[in-house]
């Protein structure tokens, strides 16, 4: 299986999956102006000529925060999602991240179970996160490196500090 960057000319195809996926899903205009973000990468999948699979994560300084990842309900269950997932995981290592971190609906079972098989470990939890219904975020952290920011070095000084 293979995953490929996203462009903003899969805007259309990531909003249709988006629609499909969630009961509050993004709009085109929110795609669009996520796959122009610099701060952004999107990966997916293309299965039978159709975006099977896709998924985000911003990045900010030696952190990573998956924005989506979601699966065409026409190919669940064939692992288009842990593919992507896979390939967010292994890009956020090679650009050093220390950790990368997400929330899930506390009742999506399935997208819990895929991100605990990766290694993602519970981090706390979102009250009414969600709308549409209403429901908790579980938040779910995998940390990549030693628990120390690459490159970031943190001082603090004394009653003499300037």
């Amino acid at each position: 299986m293979t995953v490929m960057p996203l462009t903003p000319g899969h805007a259309e195809e990531i909003a249709a999956v988006e629609a499909l996926c969630f009961t509050d899903p993004w709009s085109l205009q929110s795609v669009q102006s996520e796959l122009q973000n610099p701060v952004s990468q999107y990966f997916g999948v293309v299965l039978e000529s159709c975006l099977a699979a896709y998924g985000g994560i911003q990045i900010v300084l030696d952190e990573g925060y998956i924005t989506n990842i979601a699966t065409n309900p026409a190919f669940r269950r064939r692992g288009a999602a842990g593919a992507v997932l896979r390939h967010i995981l292994a890009d956020a290592r090679a650009r050093g991240l220390v950790f990368v971190t997400l929330e899930v609906r506390e009742s999506n079972a399935p997208a819990r179970a895929l991100y605990q098989k990766h290694g993602f470990e519970e981090a706390g939890l979102r009250r009414a996160f969600y709308n549409k219904p209403r429901e908790d975020a579980v938040i779910l952290t995998k940390v990549l490196a030693d628990g120390k920011p690459g490159g970031t070095e943190i001082v603090t000084r004394g009653n003499d500090a300037p």
